[in-house]
């Protein structure tokens, strides 16, 4: 036994090492709980040859991770969980790489990915579980609070110290959990939370999905403009919960995320040597001029839903197009004024200006 964790534990595959799956590798690897952190290109080169760098609020720390670039550099057995943290877009080429792996005990191989291991989707929106659903036969859904930024390879601005992240985790859908799941959750839920990662494990995770949706309305906004803009964000937030509630769709109220995340969530501090300003996932992907965001899959999901209920949902719509926009321009974040989104979203320079008794 090391640091709690036995030879019999789980080991924690994780898809995507970027701001959320690099956090994650880097903490549980530093606590001593087995996790492979899988990346591409240079960013996996560094992780394999210098390991992954933390920069907290309270200093920079370098840590070995385990690192593979490809499934195939990778062994898996029945005691591995597959944690999915890949953008929404890039998801279904994680999924379909993994599925049909073989998993290994002893005698030989024992059957596929697919069939056997948990699948955690430590993604936002509301897509990836669904598209999960294809693949793989165990999927849990996961409300990621987690405040960090990938950039540069090798390394994760990581903006709490030494608790870094609240996660909500559940079996997708809640009606089907089983006691192996119950069992999987409880000690997760026990060695993340004392690594450093909060994890809750309710009922039913979808309410705390549509939550956090409805938050990253304000993603392509923050990605788009450095200036004040909360009016333009609290009117995409109304619109999309009128659509929500036209939907039929249950969610966690923000007074409720908001407590439960100041109860035992991340705190944001300064970092030295760092400027944070804009740092959400879609201001990420803009600076890193990745061909894509997230978007379609957060004021897109608003947009979806008021298509299939007979209405619409002209300001998300208009966001997700501005962003869409910036990605096939190259241009990179903020190219945006307040005064000019409000206009494309129909409100007046007044109704955006950010000023509030």
């Amino acid at each position: 036994m090391m640091n709690g964790v036995t030879e019999h534990d789980y080991r924690y595959v994780i898809i995507g090492a970027g701001a959320i799956g690099g956090t994650v590798g880097g903490v549980l690897t530093r606590a001593g709980i087995p996790a492979i952190l899988v990346a591409r290109g240079q960013h996996a080169q560094v992780l394999t040859s210098a390991g992954m760098t933390l920069r907290t609020p309270d200093g920079t720390f370098h840590t070995a991770v385990s690192a593979a670039s490809r499934p195939a550099d990778v062994r898996l057995s029945r005691r591995d969980v597959l944690v999915f943290a890949t953008k929404t877009q890039q998801l279904d080429a994680a999924l379909q790489e993994w599925v049909d792996q073989p998993v290994h005990d002893r005698d030989g191989v024992v059957g596929m990915a697919g069939e056997l291991l948990p699948a955690m989707t430590a993604l936002n929106g509301v897509a990836a579980e669904e598209k999960a659903l294809r693949y793989f036969s165990r999927v849990f859904g996961v409300c990621v609070w987690l405040p960090a930024v990938h950039l540069e390879p090798g390394e994760v601005i990581v903006r709490s110290w030494p608790l870094v992240g609240q996660l909500h985790i559940a079996r997708w859908p809640a009606s089907i959990s089983s006691p192996a799941d119950a069992e999987l959750l409880a000690r997760l839920a026990e060695t993340w939370t004392a690594a450093g990662i909060h994890v809750r494990t309710p009922d039913d995770v979808v309410p705390w999905k549509y939550n956090k949706l409805l938050s990253n309305l304000g993603n392509a906004v923050g990605a788009l403009t450095a200036d004040d803009t909360r009016d333009v964000i609290a009117a995409l937030r109304e619109e999309g919960a009128d659509v929500l509630r036209q939907a039929g769709i249950d969610y966690i109220s923000f007074e409720t995320s908001t407590a439960a995340r100041a109860e035992d969530g991340p705190t944001i501090r300064p970092i030295p040597g760092w400027d944070a300003g804009q740092s959400n996932s879609t201001w990420q992907s803009l600076s890193r001029n990745t061909g894509n965001v997230e978007t379609d899959f957060f004021n897109g999901e608003i947009v979806r839903l008021a298509h299939e209920h007979g209405t619409t949902a002209p300001r998300n719509a208009a966001i997700a197009r501005a962003a869409r926009a910036a990605v096939r321009s190259g241009a990179g974040p903020t190219p945006y004024s307040a005064a000019e989104l409000a206009e494309l979203l129909g409100m007046s320079a007044a109704g955006a200006s950010g000023s509030h008794a």
